[in-house]
């Protein structure tokens, strides 16, 4: 691929609408070229041809199932082989149906072969090529519920967990490689993630729902920033460091040879 960018290529998986479309052309806007993933081709190529005739950017589509291995591994490819990819947005996920005791386990299955086993391999793809290039980022988009999890379906709320952690222990071991990472923590965004799974936004507090484009622009202005974990919603960022200090506060106590006094256990009895 030829790049006609001096800011690179990114890579936006889940593309096709919503956040990763909404990713797709502010990044356009900006001057990337594109690397288009997602299911529908169609709109895919709509979207492609569009973003191209009016940002002067060149934009490829990539259609893939993200729940289907023989797809992910071609998207795996390209991140590795694709020497323009200089950021990516890990962006691709499905939502639950409903609480977990009225769930079908086929569909959790899908939504942790996609949430969970795509986004991790995909992630470590972009995290080894772009080390080897000395530069690059990588755009994790989790959830607000990775926080709280016992205010939203279960396996959703795990799978967003998932993505958090698998940032923060990325981001532990990208220190001093030039690769930067980034969470994004969304709250209830205005997309077509609800309709999809049967429910409606219409449902929700209006002062809740967050549109698409505000969501985005500041996700980005948190990557310009250097956030390692952006949660556009929050405006007291002390909440959220007084949160990872506490949690900090724990890592002592995390592993040690004896239960503690409180458990009334004897070592070794």
């Amino acid at each position: 691929m030829t790049n006609t960018s001096k800011l690179g290529t990114a890579l936006v998986t889940g593309a096709s609408s919503g956040i990763g479309a909404t990713y797709a052309e502010k990044l356009a806007k900006r001057g990337y070229d594109l690397v288009l993933v997602a299911r529908d081709a169609d709109r895919l190529k709509a979207l492609a041809a569009r973003l191209a005739s009016e940002h002067g950017i060149k934009a490829d589509v990539l259609r893939a199932d993200l729940s289907q291995r023989a797809d992910v591994l071609a998207v795996d490819k390209r991140l590795r082989e694709d020497g323009s990819i200089t950021l990516f947005i890990n962006n691709a996920g499905i939502g639950p149906k409903g609480p977990l005791l009225k769930a079908d386990p086929d569909y959790l299955d899908q939504m942790v072969d996609l949430n969970v086993t795509a986004a991790n391999r995909l992630a470590v793809a972009a995290a080894q090529a772009f080390v080897a290039r000395g530069k690059g980022a990588i755009v994790n988009i989790a959830s607000a519920v990775a926080l709280a999890a016992e205010f939203f379906s279960g396996t959703y709320a795990a799978s967003k967990a998932f993505v958090l952690a698998l940032t923060e222990a990325l981001a532990a071991e990208l220190k001093d490689t030039g690769v930067w990472i980034q969470a994004v923590l969304p709250g209830y965004t205005r997309t077509e993630i609800f309709d999809r799974v049967g429910g409606s936004m219409d449902n929700l507090d209006p002062n809740s729902v967050m549109e698409v484009g505000d969501l985005v622009d500041a996700a980005l202005v948190g990557l310009d920033r250097g956030e390692l974990v952006t949660m556009p919603s929050l405006a007291d960022t002390q909440l959220y460091e007084a949160y990872t200090t506490a949690r900090g506060g724990l890592r002592p106590y995390l592993s040690l040879n004896k239960p503690a006094t409180r458990y009334g256990v004897v070592a070794g009895a």
